[in-house]
């Protein structure tokens, strides 16, 4: 649990200064003063993080689903050092480095099938556009200039560009920045605890084919979908999902996009989510975890059949970005690599991933916990109010739940995890790789007391 302690002068400066010049992402400014501080948090080690005033917390989020590996690895870090002193910086805008080159070449040897072309970009959003502008220009390629059109699903994240926002499901993070690049076209998700009447569990995948048959199948270009999805708290595939996703996509001439900027590099206990739940897509898109995020890189890998097209005559991607494939950045994703198939962070997963289960499912005697979901060393709780009829909160009861209290607690009791309500209110777990039943005990001594003042609180508010 974290301890107090007062407030140094060197830590009420970065106070300051935070509080005058630094624009934090998808953050309140307004909710940050003297009373409020904003979290600074200072080093890492293993699992754990430490603020300004030395205070300790488990990282249950892996900071923001990428710090795989754990935190304070200065072989990883070394790594990128060694690189700078013989190559900083070079582009790959028409020219290669060997960095680039090895690492997409040891991308593909994990990736699944035929996803042997390794086109890098600096983040998970840069990923999913550099995508969707490819499924557009490969249908140009190949005489279909009317396929514009992405299949994503509701609720679902795929980042804050305007044309991953198309695909973007949520409407509270879509509506400031309408209208944006058209084509955007969603269908229900994954969610088996709150089933859409009308849908079965084996009747989800079929929405696909009549959204495409309602659009058109010359105007679809894409399906986008995580094999996890992450907002609305990780809800997993019913069985035979993706397979039958990969035939309608057949079906129809559609590209099939897995979205892996969380769910590869082990986090679902495998190299590719995709490879967790036994399906073949045309493109990966990835980010996070390639690193262990000791450096920005993201990357789209494509298999030889898309790629085909570009690669004859004069044709070119007409796309790219500076910083795509830095030097620095792929010598970091090397050493992040190989530090996981030597020490096993794969095995570790798949070996402790029902220990983290059953300490997150020991929590449903707490009436708020409403449903336990997710894969690997991504999972979920929901949060109700009624756990027999479901009943959700409203969002002035989400707000107070979440903001006014959960996060806050949590977060001074010791654990770094997201309270989040994209859709039904959630607690969002995902560790570092490594962690093990010791760091899930920590867990669950600071979430079950948590929950349990949570809901005392929601009685006393009746």
């Amino acid at each position: 649990m974290a301890t107090t302690e007062p407030i140094s002068q060197d830590a009420q400066s970065l106070q300051e200064l935070a509080r005058r010049h630094l624009w934090l992402h998808f953050s309140r400014m307004g909710a940050y003063d003297a009373e409020h501080e904003i979290p600074v948090i200072v080093r890492g080690e293993g699992c754990h993080v430490y603020d300004d005033r030395g205070r300790r917390y488990l990282d249950g989020l892996s900071a923001l689903f990428c710090v795989n590996i754990g935190h304070g690895r200065a072989d990883i870090a070394q790594a990128g050092a060694d690189q700078a002193r013989e190559l900083g910086f070079f582009t790959n805008w028409s020219y290669a480095h060997p960095r680039a080159i090895e690492l997409a070449a040891r991308i593909a040897d994990l990736a699944p099938g035929d996803l042997n072309r390794v086109f890098f970009t600096s983040g998970g959003s840069e990923s999913v556009e550099s995508a969707l502008k490819l499924a557009r220009h490969y249908h140009k390629l190949t005489g279909h200039p009317n396929k514009t059109k992405v299949i994503a699903r509701e609720v679902a994240y795929h980042g804050t560009s305007l044309g991953a926002l198309s695909a973007t499901g949520i409407t509270a993070i879509r509506q400031p920045y309408e209208p944006f690049t058209p084509g955007g076209c969603h269908v229900p998700n994954t969610n088996l605890y709150r089933l859409k009447p009308g849908y079965g569990a084996e009747t989800l995948a079929e929405a696909v084919a009549e959204r495409i048959e309602f659009e058109g199948p010359d105007t679809v270009a894409a399906v986008i979908m995580e094999p996890v999805q992450n907002a609305g708290g990780c809800f997993t595939p019913p069985d035979g999902y993706f397979q039958r996703i990969r035939e309608i996509c057949d079906e129809y001439d559609v590209l099939m996009i897995s979205d892996e900027v969380i769910c590869s590099w082990g986090r679902l206990g495998e190299w590719f989510g995709a490879q967790r739940y036994g399906y073949q897509p045309d493109i990966i898109t990835t980010a996070k975890g390639i690193t262990s995020a000791y450096a920005p890189l993201g990357a789209m890998i494509v298999s030889d059949r898309i790629a085909e097209p570009f690669l004859q005559g004069t044709s070119s991607f007409t796309h790219g970005f500076t910083f795509a494939g830095h030097p620095i950045a792929c010598a970091v994703a090397l050493a992040n690599i190989d530090a996981m198939e030597r020490e096993g962070v794969l095995d570790n997963v798949r070996a402790n991933e029902q220990a983290f289960r059953d300490m997150l499912e020991s929590l449903r005697d707490i009436p708020i916990v409403g449903d336990v979901r997710g894969a690997g060393y991504f999972h979920a709780i929901e949060l109700v109010k009624d756990r027999e009829t479901k009943a959700s909160f409203d969002d002035d009861e989400s707000e107070w739940l979440l903001r006014g209290f959960l996060s806050g607690e949590l977060y001074r009791r010791g654990l770094i995890c997201r309270a989040d309500d994209r859709g039904d209110p959630v607690i969002q777990l995902s560790p570092p790789l490594i962690a093990g039943p010791d760091e899930f005990a920590e867990i669950e001594s600071i979430l079950r007391p948590t929950l349990e003042d949570a809901w005392a609180q929601v009685q006393r508010r009746r």
